[in-house]
């Protein structure tokens, strides 16, 4: 993830959304959602079922070209319509015909096609482009990686712009073909299963398949020097397990092997938690990046090396896996409803140290609790709705966490487990918001919520312990100081995940 937008160019961006038809023709698609954290994220006016992205990329020169074939259903009427996108476009083609096009405000790519679409109609776009990633700014920054050996595309909320056209909101998931061609010698690494693997004069073609609803965001693709493996193991369930490793991580390579190679391990412990493991593929890469953070890459995590300065990390693998069926499978419904992904990660991270048996997850909302005093202004941070420039705090984590932890003590164990493992797969490869976890855990439960969840979650100030609307994380009230956790060094060293590069 990145330093986020400020709120004040969100505002601004509203204004693109109000495009009106002129007379007489269909309406124009909004160059945006609405997402009240990001109002020109995606687009409206259409739903896209999938992305075929046919690429050529020159490490040498960061040179990024090719095909975007882009497969979608009108949801009105439509005389233009956008796409979110950086690079440069030479050529766009609406239903077999050319379409004029145009880059307009920060990353649209704004298309007219030479007939007005009717709504409720399949549409096929083709966009043709090719650019230099790294050398594109939005917002002033670049979400292109450049690394010794190639580049990387994975980032949150946005990492599409700099490789492919796309309606960029989790609302819109589709499936993905992403087909890269590659000189002799350099991998190309992208969500999913790797389905051919063919060279012809020089340059080899790396086809990956994603069959599973996805999120823009979550597509990632990596290009560079690494030791790929896509046949040794399988999780007991009979997934396999994809791993990557730069060739050249130098001090870091032990530790993210011995961190990564535990990934089937962890994700068959993960299926008892949360239930069966929802995609084809597991898997995770570390490209030569000088960033700190890792991201739910759908179904192939991409993690930094310096994840592993430390040493080997199984609680931050255990964190991106559980976002697999927190974030990747469920995904948000608006960027407002964070929690539910980096929540229940960070309590996945404490599930996993009691299984361990470093440190059980009540002994780490204890010490999590007792960790900062009423005063700071960290318990000022709302998780449930932290505002886009906190929306990786670690509040949203570590107090989040806590009230999973509140709901497990008001709900007891078995309503608590049945609702961890329901909500997966009540939402399965959908969208959901707060409001629909609230009312999914009371149903469950049995228990009105409204109460606990908002004293955690959408009431500033730190809950105060052991009353009858905020039941306190532990037995705080009772209890003496809270000893650390042998699991907390290793848990808080996941907390630059999020923090930019």
């Amino acid at each position: 993830m990145r330093t986020r937008l400020t709120l004040a160019a969100a505002a601004a961006a509203v204004l693109l959304l109000a495009q009106p038809a002129t007379a007489g023709t269909a309406p124009f698609g909004s160059a945006g959602v609405g997402d009240p954290y990001y109002p020109d994220y995606g687009n409206g006016g259409y739903d896209v079922s999938h992305y075929d992205l046919r690429l050529t990329y020159q490490p040498a020169t960061d040179q990024l070209s090719g095909t975007a074939t882009i497969l979608a259903t009108t949801t009105e009427a439509l005389a233009r319509f956008n796409l979110d996108f950086a690079l440069a476009v030479q050529d766009v083609q609406v239903n077999g015909r050319q379409a004029k096009f145009a880059a307009t405000g920060d990353h649209e790519l704004e298309i007219t096609p030479a007939v007005p679409l009717a709504k409720g109609k399949k549409v096929t776009v083709v966009v043709r482009y090719a650019d230099v990633p790294s050398s594109r700014k939005v917002y002033g920054w670049t979400g292109w990686q450049r690394t010794p050996d190639g580049g990387v595309a994975a980032n949150e909320p946005e990492g599409s712009w700099w490789w492919y056209p796309s309606n960029d909101h989790p609302t819109d998931k589709a499936t993905f073909d992403v087909s890269v061609a590659v000189p002799d010698g350099t991998q190309a690494i992208s969500n999913g299963a790797l389905v051919g693997q063919s060279s012809k004069l020089g340059w080899t073609r790396y086809s990956w398949r994603q069959t599973k609803p996805q999120a823009t965001y979550l597509a990632t693709l990596a290009v560079g020097r690494f030791d790929l493996d896509t046949t040794t193991t399988t999780t007991a369930a009979g997934v396999p397990v994809i791993t990557a490793y730069s060739r050249d991580l130098g001090e870091y390579e032990g530790a993210a092997r011995a961190s990564l190679e535990r990934t089937g391990e962890i994700t068959d412990w993960l299926a008892t938690q949360f239930g069966p493991y929802p995609f084809a593929t597991v898997g995770g890469y570390v490209p030569n990046v000088p960033t700190r953070y890792a991201l739910e890459t759908q179904g192939q995590v991409f993690y930094s090396p310096k994840v592993f300065a430390a040493g080997s990390n199984t609680s931050v693998v255990a964190h991106e896996l559980a976002h697999q069926w927190y974030g990747d499978s469920v995904s948000l419904e608006r960027w407002s409803d964070i929690w539910l992904n980096e929540g229940f990660a960070r309590y996945a991270q404490w599930l996993w140290s009691e299984h361990e048996g470093e440190g059980t997850a009540q002994e780490l909302a204890d010490w999590t609790y007792a960790s900062r005093p009423a005063e700071d202004p960290w318990w000022q941070v709302l998780p449930g709705d932290p505002g886009p420039d906190n929306q990786f705090h670690s509040a949203v984590y570590d107090r989040g966490a806590l009230a999973v932890q509140a709901l497990r003590n008001a709900v007891g164990e078995q309503a608590f487990f049945a609702i961890l493992r329901g909500w997966p797969a009540e939402h399965r490869l959908g969208n959901a918001s707060l409001a629909d976890f609230r009312a999914y855990a009371e149903r469950i439960s049995g228990k009105p919520l409204n109460a606990l969840l908002d004293s955690w979650l959408l009431t500033p100030g730190k809950p105060a312990p052991g009353t009858a609307t905020t039941p306190a994380p532990a037995g705080l009230a009772k209890a003496a100081t809270p000893q650390e956790p042998r699991s907390w060094k290793q848990i808080k060293a996941t907390d630059s995940l999020h923090a930019g590069h």
